[in-house]
């Protein structure tokens, strides 16, 4: 009897240990402190100090065939998580992502003018800029397609059955919140390449979203950055027709130009426009932000300055700001 339970007793350890074995994973975190100053000219800012802690959790483990996976989960500010991904990546197939948070579908080329700190509309002058997102601007399931692409290409394809901007908990569903039309699915496919031509880097992408009691929302995005030396020049075109949610607007249409220089290995400057015509009822109106940004890295600490200014501010008219915004952001 004592014989027989050591066997089994063996057998269990040996079979928790080939489980362990071939489930074995890591976690990691990486992220910084950034600690913001900003000032707006000819108004009254209240306290200009703010921070963020930006931290990024990253869990990554094996499958047995091969397939590999990852649980992101991104905490940019003090107050809650921005947003978390699972990925999967098969041998095969390619990667397959459910997100929360965006940056997936057509969200991932809504602003790729390069740029020594942060996009036009990110340097805290509160612009309103409305650019793109579509499926992948909420949860979605996105699939980066992995079967015989020519080098350099990529190919995204997002699906989300109901883009309404959910994030939902464990076995949570969304409800019956409305936030305007949205009725039905969403789905986003976005092309990249960077092998036809040294530095050149092309993308496009269209999404679609179902509406009910008007036409399906549809948004599109083309453009290009190119890269030599130190220097990198980008512009890009984006669409938003029928954005009901919206409900002030029946369309807008962008276009953006950046350039980004890198003077040496620690600095940075770039200047980016960005510009918006809001169509309402067949009235234009035009919201134009520029910006001029420097970057200066010294090991894990970086100073950084952005001075904006914005015509039109969120598409009201003689809506104008200017101001800069400093911060200084230690990496570990």
């Amino acid at each position: 009897m004592n014989k027989l339970t050591k066997i089994g007793v063996s057998a269990l350890c040996g079979s928790l240990a080939s489980v362990v074995s071939a489930n074995a994973g890591a976690l990691s975190v990486t992220g910084g402190a950034t600690a913001t100053y900003v000032s707006l000219d000819q108004e009254t800012t209240g306290n200009p100090f703010g921070m963020a802690s930006a931290m990024t959790f990253k869990g990554e483990g094996e499958l047995d065939n091969g397939s590999t996976f990852v649980l992101s989960i991104a905490h940019t500010n003090k107050a809650a998580y921005t947003g978390s991904q699972i990925a999967i990546t098969t041998p095969t197939l390619g990667t397959f992502r459910y997100d929360e948070g965006g940056g997936t579908g057509l969200d991932r080329i809504d602003d790729m003018m390069p740029t020594a700190w942060e996009e036009v509309d990110g340097t805290g002058l509160g612009m309103g800029l409305q650019t793109v997102a579509g499926a992948g601007g909420s949860n979605d399931i996105e699939w980066e397609i992995g079967l015989g692409l020519p080098e350099g290409m990529a190919t995204y394809v997002a699906f989300n059955p109901l883009p309404r901007g959910n994030k939902n908990a464990n076995k949570v569903t969304g409800g019956a919140t409305d936030d305007g039309q949205v009725d039905g699915i969403g789905w986003d496919v976005v092309v990249t390449h960077s092998g036809l031509y040294d530095g050149l880097n092309v993308f496009a992408g269209y999404s679609e979203i179902d509406q009910a009691g008007v036409s399906d929302r549809k948004q599109t995005a083309y453009g290009a950055t190119f890269a030599i030396g130190g220097l990198t020049l980008g512009y890009q075109w984006s669409e938003d027709d029928n954005p009901a949610a919206a409900a002030t607007a029946d369309a807008y249409e962008n276009q953006a130009y950046g350039v980004s220089f890198a003077v040496n290995d620690n600095l940075t400057i770039s200047y980016n426009y960005h510009e918006s015509d809001q169509d309402t009822s067949g009235t234009d109106t035009k919201l134009e932000g520029q910006s001029i940004q420097a970057s200066y890295t010294v090991g894990g600490a970086s100073v950084k300055f952005a001075e904006s200014d914005v015509d039109n501010a969120k598409y009201q008219a003689g809506t104008n700001r200017e101001g800069r915004t400093v911060a200084l952001t230690l990496a570990f």
